[in-house]
Parts: structure tokens; C-alpha cells; sequence
């Protein structure tokens, strides 16, 4: 290898693995009916990694030359020391972006903090503006915190703050246009997201509730132009500009527009899973290594290096069938 050459994670297929998205709790306070059963067992807590491992996993894989961590959940502000964690990841050498994925519901208290922590940008959860629909959607949220929570995000100076939508026909649909206008008012990016059919849900079947990115961008056409452009943020977004604003409208479209070719991230799940696909059950137990081979930092990157030559090429979603994949979101990292 060449002097000071930086070292970099390739798998099989020659894609770049430079963006690793850590759950660290997969515990919510939200019971979003996408994401979760209603009566979720989570994992016992001798079975979730410490925030010590996970500082310590982190760390191996910035120096193997991961440039980019998003913290997820869960929701992952609702686990105690959260903040002290995210702080000691933004200072790690080499770590270019620190991002946090978050359902809104603690950022009035914690928005501020996240901010002098490191974290860059934050993605919010938001799939309606309507309160009554977002309590059927979340089964326990309530909209006026989070909007209460994305006004501190916007005062505490984030360098992007990018709404998510997950869009289900008969839900959600005929807000597309309104959620945009709302992210236009609010100087925000938003990104809507094709319903991805991990585990079982009981309130909606997932074929018949499927609504296309192409069909997102018909409704929002009686409103808006909008021109696609080439901005990349690491993750699987297709962005398009609005005119005459600055903000971003992206698409994540697994199933009508698969964008694994270009796939450059793993996941830490919350129980030490280095999942190496979202859409697979390829996968590391990074938990058993750093526990039986406590403070080997070799070990722990020979292990991740290796992981990466299981990586496979594509998911193997399918929105019309049960799903194949039994894991929840939120036990997967959001």
C-alpha cells in the first residue's frame, strides 16, 4: 500500500463503503405504523451495545476511512447519554459528517446541545400536518412537539435540516404538495420515501397502500417546477431543485428507481449487527467480537474488512408480497 495512502472499505463490487448509520436504541416513543407492530417487544439491555462499544465500533470504522455516521434509532435521543456519545463521535479525527435521524419529539429540549455536539444536519420525521392524522400515524406522537421541536432545530443553527416523508396512498398521498410548501416556508430540504416492507404490520397492506416517487412528482407538478440536479449527501436521495428556493426535494425510491448500485453504507444495528444491506439478513456480529475480544481494535477492523466481501449486490425488497426481511425498522436503524 502507498505511503499515508488512506484506507478505504471496498466490497465485492468495487463500491466505496464511506457512510455507516448506527442505531443505538431500538426503543421509540413513536409506534409509527410503517415502522413498528403496536405492541413491540424490544430488545433486554444486556443484548444492546454499550455506548461504549458503539464509540468504540465508530471509531474503527473512521480509521478504516468512514467519513460520514448517522445516528438513528429507535428514536435515538430517548436513550440516556445520548448526547455524550454523539459528542465524542463528531470529535473523532477523519469523521467529515456527523447526522442524526430523529422523530422531533426531544429536540425542544436537546436541539441546542445536538448542535455544540458536532451533529451537522438532521433529518426529522414528518409525514402529515394534520394533528389527528399524526396520531393515527405515530399511534402516540404529538404534532405541535415536533413542530415546537423542528423551530429549536431551525434556531440552533443546523447546517441542513431535511424533513422525511413516508408516503402511502389513502394516508398520506394529497399532502405531497402541502408538506412541500411547508419545507419552502421553512427554508427546509424534505425527501419523501417509498414505503420499505420490513417485518409485519397489522394496520395497512403495504401493496395497496404503495405510492410510486413518479407519482409523488405528477401531484407536485400542479404546483411546483421542479429541475433535478446533482447534489449528493451520501445517501440514496435523487434531488431536485425548486424554483426560486433553495431547498432540495428528494426521492428514495428502492422500488420503482433502485439505487443500489451506488450504495456506498452499512448499518450498526442496536444489538451489534453489522448489517450489511437493508434489504438482506447479510450480516456481522460485531458485538460478540468486541465483547470477547474487548479493546482488540485489529480484530474488530479485520472483522469489518472481511464483512464487506459479504455485502450483496442488490435488496430483495418486494412491496406486493409478505415481507421476506422479519426485523423491523426500528430494530434495523432508520
Amino acid at each position: 500500500m502507498a505511503p499515508n495512502k488512506p484506507l478505504q472499505l471496498i466490497d465485492r463490487f468495487g463500491r466505496v463503503v464511506n457512510y455507516l448509520r448506527v442505531s443505538i436504541t431500538d426503543r421509540c416513543d413513536f409506534r409509527c405504523v410503517y415502522c413498528m407492530a403496536e405492541d413491540m417487544e424490544f430488545l433486554p439491555r444486556s443484548q444492546i451495545l454499550s455506548l461504549e462499544e458503539i464509540r468504540t465500533i465508530c471509531q474503527a470504522f473512521v480509521e478504516l476511512g468512514v467519513t460520514k455516521i448517522r445516528v438513528t434509532g429507535g428514536e435515538p435521543l430517548v436513550r440516556k447519554g445520548a448526547l455524550g456519545l454523539l459528542r465524542e463521535i463528531g470529535g473523532m479525527p477523519g469523521l467529515r459528517e456527523l447526522v442524526l435521524t430523529s422523530n422531533g419529539s426531544q429536540l425542544v429540549e436537546m436541539a441546542a446541545d445536538l448542535r455544540a455536539a458536532g451533529v451537522k444536519r438532521l433529518n426529522i420525521s414528518l409525514d402529515t400536518l394534520h394533528p389527528e392524522k399524526f396520531r393515527e400515524l405515530t399511534r402516540t406522537g404529538n404534532l405541535q412537539r415536533v413542530l415546537d421541536g423542528l423551530a429549536a432545530a431551525r434556531a440552533a443553527g443546523f447546517e441542513r435540516i431535511k424533513l422525511n416523508a413516508v408516503i402511502m396512498k389513502h394516508r398520506n398521498h394529497d399532502e405531497v404538495v402541502d408538506l412541500v410548501q411547508f419545507a419552502l416556508d421553512h427554508g427546509l430540504d424534505i425527501s419523501f420515501i417509498e414505503e420499505m416492507p420490513l417485518g409485519v404490520v397489522d394496520r395497512h397492506h403495504r401493496g395497496e397502500s404503495f405510492y410510486t416517487s413518479d407519482e409523488i412528482r405528477r401531484d407536485l407538478s400542479s404546483r411546483f417546477s421542479l429541475q433535478a440536479i446533482a447534489d449528493n449527501t451520501g445517501g440514496p436521495s435523487a434531488y431536485y431543485r425548486v424554483d426560486g428556493s433553495a431547498s432540495r426535494v428528494g426521492f428514495i425510491s428502492p422500488h420503482s428507481a433502485n439505487f443500489c448500485g451506488s450504495c456506498n453504507r452499512v448499518r450498526l444495528t442496536a444489538e451489534g449487527r453489522l448489517l450489511l444491506c437493508l434489504g438482506n439478513e447479510h450480516s456481522v456480529d460485531l458485538k460478540r467480537v468486541v465483547r470477547e475480544q474487548p479493546g482488540d481494535m485489529a480484530a474488530l477492523k479485520q472483522a469489518i474488512v472481511a464483512a464487506m466481501q459479504i455485502k450483496p449486490e442488490k435488496h430483495e425488497f418486494n412491496i406486493h408480497e409478505q415481507p421476506v426481511i422479519l426485523r423491523h425498522m426500528n430494530a434495523t436503524g432508520g
